[in-house]
């Protein structure tokens, strides 16, 4: 009797199956998934530093690229008139890549190198609009524009990731940079000046976000 009645619910199951209602069709109404990817022109992290002939305080945004192996900075400096005999703003560029990115333990990040140039343009320096006051050669360089060699270093604290996965840190470095007319008046006169006569050092906060 046992089996019978066993085997009788057995063979109704595809029926009741067939039979049930179906549930509503959610996925036709399902809301499409948006990107949440930056735009290619949206910065993707903040700098703050000090030195580096780019102002006694610049600040700026940046970018990066090649998985994030490189930055290119943008930042605007100033340097107050009591410092530089006349009020100095400097807008510059900077370009940086590590070669090498080094996870210590879960949280840390070492960047050993980074190397790269930068570029800036100062304006509010002594003469630089007194017309007439010099003959046109009487400077062989540029009184406002520099361009330079970049060297350093940066070790970044994990944050939180970002909602698209994107890891973040924020990092302190130093840079070690020159500029053009230091170089050359380096290599003019080399019994007269020292490599740390030609160099700068620039210290600085990142804030990925």
């Amino acid at each position: 009797m046992a089996a019978h009645l066993l085997l009788s619910a057995l063979l109704a199951l595809p029926l009741a199956s067939a039979a049930a209602p179906l549930g509503p069709d959610t996925t036709a109404h399902a809301p499409a998934q948006t990107s949440t990817r930056l735009s290619w022109y949206r910065p993707r992290h903040l700098v703050l530093q000090t030195g580096g002939g780019l102002g006694m305080v610049a600040a700026g945004a940046g970018y990066s690229f090649w998985r994030d192996h490189a930055d290119l900075d943008i930042l605007v400096g100033y340097v107050p008139k009591k410092y530089a005999g006349s009020t100095l703003s400097l807008a510059s560029a900077k370009f940086l890549y590590s070669p090498w990115v080094l996870s210590v333990g879960e949280k840390w990040q070492l960047r050993p190198l980074m190397a790269g140039a930068y570029f800036s343009y100062t304006h509010g320096t002594i003469n630089d609009e007194e017309r007439g006051q010099y003959t046109k050669d009487y400077y062989w360089f540029s009184t406002d524009t520099r361009v330079g060699p970049l060297l350093g270093s940066r070790v970044g604290y994990a944050l939180p990731t970002t909602t698209t996965g994107r890891s973040r840190y924020l990092s302190a470095y130093y840079e070690l940079g020159s500029n053009d007319l230091y170089l050359i008046s380096y290599a003019q006169n080399r019994k007269g000046l020292s490599p740390a006569d030609i160099l700068v050092l620039s210290l600085g906060l990142k804030l990925d976000f």
